[in-house]
């Protein structure tokens, strides 16, 4: 049975979403090739990497590569970080007319770097200047037509839950959609994500709100959503080297079936194919140092997928990385036709663990 009717998609501005699936900004993971293949594989919606406020970050190679969004479907998302109210706004704009489609503004980091400089989640201790920060960036683009969404946690502690609360000020300063982690910044990624809280603040708030958090599997995925009543779920780590979870959310969402797994055929297409932009996205030597990490998100957990991952790790340009993934996959697909489940099973089981 599917949890929502077609007609009842949810919407950011003018944006009507293709589904109730969306792949979460991460940093060094959510670019180009990354977003346009979760995309591909299902997703109805993706939100950038991070990009900086600060003006003099903006022509770095880091960041231009953060903004390319060439051949990518629609709504392009752009999530900007910071904590000046007016160097936020600039970086709004700036980045409408690099053409961005949505504006994302990032209250949700816990990371240590960007929390030390007042921006990401530790902007929720100060609720006057998260007040400030977002009628400084809906405003900056007022007369674009471009929406500006919030993404935050559930507080700075569990003593300071504050969700309810800075989702009213979203909503009073003309934020389209509001995407809630079920963590507070001081929980990091540590213990469970909880999901009252994001339910509560559903029922509070009239505009779209969209549950974050430990979600890593189709089940877990409508469980959320029937949970809490959110117009979409986020999913983030669970789509590292599993990108197809978008399918297969939406397939549960769509039909009350469980997809079969993809053929192992499948995964190497994409994956090669996903390796190809990305070496175009890099270049030689910076693709083929970040492309490990993908790869080995991959093998992880499959037969011989720790010794593929040593020997891959030592290869030094894109054709012998391409060619090794090529050759491991096709001795996997000799002994399995369809993506092992068993592998499945553990590297969520490691990934919750590490979560914990």
């Amino acid at each position: 049975m599917s949890v929502l009717p077609a007609s009842a998609l949810p919407t950011i501005g003018r944006f009507t979403l293709k589904n109730r699936v969306i792949v979460a900004p991460m940093a060094g993971v959510t670019d180009r090739p990354f977003r346009k293949l979760c995309k591909r594989l299902g997703a109805g919606y993706a939100v950038s990497e991070m990009v900086a406020s600060r003006p003099e970050l903006w022509q770095t190679p880091k960041s231009m590569r953060r903004r390319d969004h060439t051949g990518e479907v629609d709504p392009i998302a752009v999530q900007i970080a910071g904590a000046d109210p007016q160097m936020m706004a600039e970086a709004a704009r700036f980045n409408v007319e690099k053409g961005a489609q949505i504006i994302d503004i990032n209250m949700g980091c816990p990371a240590k770097k960007v929390c030390n400089v007042a921006a990401g989640s530790a902007l929720l201790k100060d609720e006057a200047l998260v007040q400030k920060i977002l009628l400084a960036v809906v405003d900056a683009v007022k007369g674009t037509d471009t929406p500006v969404t919030l993404k935050t946690r559930t507080g700075w502690s569990l003593d300071h839950r504050n969700a309810i609360s800075v989702a009213k000020i979203a909503q009073d300063a003309g934020i389209a959609a509001l995407t809630l982690h079920g963590r507070t910044r001081e929980c990091g990624y540590a213990g469970d994500a909880e999901y009252d809280t994001i339910a509560e603040v559903k029922k509070t708030v009239s505009i779209p709100v969209f549950a974050n958090g430990d979600i890593t599997s189709p089940e877990k995925a409508k469980w959320v959503l029937e949970r809490t009543q959110a117009d979409a779920v986020m999913i983030g780590r669970a789509a590292q080297g599993r990108p197809w979870i978008f399918r297969e959310i939406e397939h549960l969402l769509t039909t009350g079936s469980v997809l079969a797994p993809p053929r192992v055929s499948e995964v190497s297409t994409w994956l090669l194919e996903h390796l190809d932009e990305h070496y175009t996205l890099y270049g030689e030597t910076t693709g083929v140092r970040t492309a490990r990490k993908h790869i080995g998100w991959y093998v992880k957990a499959l037969p011989g997928g720790d010794e593929f991952r040593d020997h891959m790790n030592a290869l030094q340009t894109s054709n012998e990385q391409s060619m090794a993934v090529a050759q491991f996959f096709d001795t996997l697909q000799g002994s399995h036709e369809n993506w092992p489940t068993a592998a499945f099973s553990s590297a969520i089981t490691e990934l919750e663990q590490a979560e914990a």
